[in-house]
């Protein structure tokens, strides 16, 4: 893999993974528009992802790191407290609520892998899901809502968490869905945006893990490192720069710029698959 690849991936990576436009559908659609063999490999594959992976905790741990230091250390002592302590722990409980929202998707991830990595994919699913699920995305999006965080319930936490299995699908999108979910559910645009990056968190942390137990597995591909420290730089900077644009797009805009995005790429790349040049 080249530099100029390695750089390429990473901006990909780190813009898609926050916008709701579907990083896995973006880091599929890349390598197949431009024709890069190289990144069939497996090994190779398994080191890249675990590198943007890598890069884009990082950036979302940066953006949001008040918000994990109060979750965390509230959500820490939440189980052991008296009942009248939990009542003044309440990002204590929340945290609980937000790890309770990864969990159906690392069930399903961890358990089908493989049969996802075989069965979905591809160029024409990904822009069926991005025209589909930008769809959603719409028309959720028109809600009038204006509930906060604090509000997050077991059952809308369990919603949200069934919302992400779908996030598994390349072209969906794991924020897109996680903002649907949230705006559907009566949670006013900016709020659903900040959650969706704090709820992000366990679910891109976790697939940076089980990238990167692969990668300790396969060993690191030679000549590789410097890619993935590329790779890794760059995801993080474009990421924390795309956490910045949407909170400010979001107190002051709608998401109707990514749902034509989304609906546009899609069609293009049905486009490209009926002409046969790809």
């Amino acid at each position: 893999m080249s530099w100029w690849q390695a750089l390429i991936l990473g901006v990909v990576q780190g813009l898609t993974e926050f916008f709701p436009i579907s990083s896995s559908g973006h880091l599929q659609l890349v390598p197949w528009l431009f024709d890069w063999n190289e990144l069939e490999s497996q090994s190779v594959g398994t080191a890249f992802d675990a590198a943007l992976h890598l890069g884009t905790l990082l950036a979302v741990v940066v953006a949001v790191r008040s918000d994990l230091v109060s979750l965390i250390t509230s959500g820490v002592r939440y189980p052991f407290a008296s009942a009248a302590t939990r009542a003044t722990l309440a990002h204590g409980r929340l945290a609980w609520l937000y790890v309770l929202t990864a969990v159906p998707a690392a069930a399903v991830g961890v358990f089908f892998d493989d049969v996802i990595a075989e069965q979905l994919g591809g160029p024409v699913v990904i822009a069926v899901s991005l025209i589909g699920f930008g769809a959603v995305l719409w028309w959720a999006d028109r809600r009038s809502s204006d509930r906060v965080a604090e509000q997050l319930s077991t059952r809308d936490a369990l919603l949200i968490g069934a919302a992400q299995v779908l996030s598994l699908n390349p072209g969906t999108s794991r924020s897109g869905i996680t903002m649907s979910a949230m705006r559907a559910l009566g949670y006013g645009r900016a709020a659903a945006v900040r959650m969706s990056f704090v709820i992000g968190v366990p679910i891109i942390a976790g697939a940076g893990v089980w990238k990167v137990a692969g990668l300790i597995a396969d060993g690191v591909p030679e000549g590789l490192a410097s890619a993935m420290l590329i790779g890794v730089t760059t995801a993080a900077i474009t990421g924390w720069l795309a956490i910045t644009a949407l909170q400010r797009l979001a107190a002051r805009s709608d998401f109707n710029i990514f749902v034509v995005y989304r609906v546009a790429l899609g069609i293009a790349v049905l486009g490209v698959v009926a002409s046969g040049v790809r």
